[in-house]
């Protein structure tokens, strides 16, 4: 599940291909070489660590029950193993809606606020409860769920802190140069 594409969030990467590759953000297509093309291609990827796994992290929330009255049980049980509430659809659902917006910085806090707020025991009790739904919906039967739960969580977890790492501000050509002057010792 990949979030949609909106200006705001593509301005970071407009502003690169201007200054990487003095290409003009109202260059026509038509204009583009193929070496222009292969330079946005590469501005693009280096770009991409935020886009992907904003997607990712809404990849993986899309394969819990949907929070209709069906996945009701699955929420109510994932709340009292949990000991939070920051990952029930009421807390939750404004921000996935941002996240399919482009904007998955705050759907990564709430994230990871949970997992700050839950204990050892809890969080494997969560996991126990994940792995439940996921082996049953994925038709896994062989795995331990403790083991599909806690695996889970830890690409949640992982994937929210990368969300908020791809979407550092400092990503400008003063930063850049700073970054290779302090690698070069210059």
């Amino acid at each position: 599940m990949l979030p949609e594409v909106r200006p705001h969030v593509s301005a970071a990467l407009a502003h690169q291909l201007e200054h990487q590759l003095a290409l003009a953000w109202r260059l026509e297509a038509g204009h583009l070489d193929v070496e222009g093309v292969a330079g946005i291609a590469v501005v693009a990827a280096a770009h991409s660590d935020g886009y992907a796994a904003t997607g990712h992290l809404l990849g993986l929330l899309a394969s819990l029950p949907a929070p209709t009255e069906a996945g009701e049980r699955f929420w109510s049980d994932l709340w009292r193993s949990s000991g939070t509430a920051y990952l029930l659809p009421v807390n939750i659902k404004a921000l996935v809606l941002r996240a399919l917006e482009g904007e998955g910085s705050a759907l990564a806090r709430q994230i990871l606020s949970a997992f700050d707020e839950m204990t050892p025991p809890q969080r494997v009790a969560a996991g126990e409860v994940i792995g439940q739904v996921l082996a049953e919906s994925d038709h896994l039967p062989d795995l331990k769920t403790q083991v599909i739960g806690e695996l889970w969580l830890r690409d949640l977890e992982l994937t929210a802190w990368r969300v908020l790492h791809a979407d550092r501000r400092w990503d400008d050509p003063a930063g850049r140069q700073a970054f290779v002057d302090a690698w070069t010792g210059a």
